[in-house]
């Protein structure tokens, strides 16, 4: 028969591993920009060098919502390990269609592509990669949840593929080490893509996201800030009321980034 104290120690070391993480304290500077706007959403922001974060909404930001076009981050470097395609400037030809947005009816070259969030470029990509090449990629870096079946052009657009804005940090970080399985091309062509602005002070690499589909929609930005001192990994996201949202991802994440003195 088991030793009592030897089963009290399973049951107690069980709870711990079971429980889940402390909750994060409320960040009131965040929070007061979230409510000036009455926007519902989230903001992790955290250290690189030391673990250091501020939060706002710690439930919301363990959440996983749809990832919309963040996907396009680590899509970005996939499609360059692959050999989907062969560098920032080769081109992505354009078939004709008319689309919604302007900027996506011409010929784009990865860049752009990125730049602009062009959807049907990645979803050329993607019928380049393969369905079980993501799957590979997307358990070797843990990044969020892909419910099965998924559409090989479409998972990332229509909720298939979730992630957490925790989750996104945590990435973030990994690919700013560069520890995930990527070679050197790959993460220096996806670092000069994402650049989105640049001082003497701080370079900004970011990407946006738009998850139009969801039936509650929800607008990204997620990315970091490299400083002398640090870099700083940053995810948002927001509940999408209309189309006048979608400019307050980049302009609150901005603006939370600098109320805790990021970007001075």
């Amino acid at each position: 028969m088991p030793n009592p104290i030897i089963k009290f120690c399973l049951a107690i070391l069980l709870l711990a591993v079971s429980a889940p993480g402390p909750a994060r304290a409320e960040d009131p500077a965040l929070a007061k920009l979230f409510a000036d706007r009455g926007l519902e959403g989230t903001v992790v922001i955290s250290s690189l060098r030391t673990g250091q974060s501020f939060v706002h909404n710690d439930a919301r930001a363990n959440r996983r919502l749809p990832v919309a076009s963040t996907f396009k981050i680590i899509n970005t470097l996939i499609a360059l390990q692959e050999r989907a395609i062969a560098g920032k400037d080769d081109t992505l030809h354009w078939d004709g269609q008319i689309h919604d947005f302007p900027d996506w009816n011409r010929d784009q070259t990865l860049a752009s592509a990125f730049k602009v969030s062009c959807v049907w470029c990645y979803q050329e990509l993607a019928r380049r990669i393969g369905a079980d090449v993501y799957r590979r990629y997307l358990q070797q870096t843990e990044y969020g949840e892909l419910r099965e079946p998924f559409a090989l052009t479409e998972f990332w657009l229509d909720g298939s593929l979730q992630i957490s804005a925790a989750e996104q940090v945590e990435f973030l970080r990994k690919l700013v080490r560069r520890s995930l399985p990527f070679d050197e091309f790959a993460y220096d062509t996806l670092r000069d893509i994402m650049l989105a602005e640049q001082t003497p002070a701080y370079a900004l690499r970011a990407k946006t996201g738009w998850a139009a589909r969801a039936n509650l929609q929800v607008g990204w930005y997620v990315g970091y800030v490299e400083t002398q001192a640090e870099v700083w990994l940053f995810a948002l996201n927001i509940d999408v009321r209309g189309k006048d949202d979608l400019a307050l991802r980049q302009k609150l994440a901005r603006e939370a980034l600098a109320v805790k003195g990021i970007f001075g």
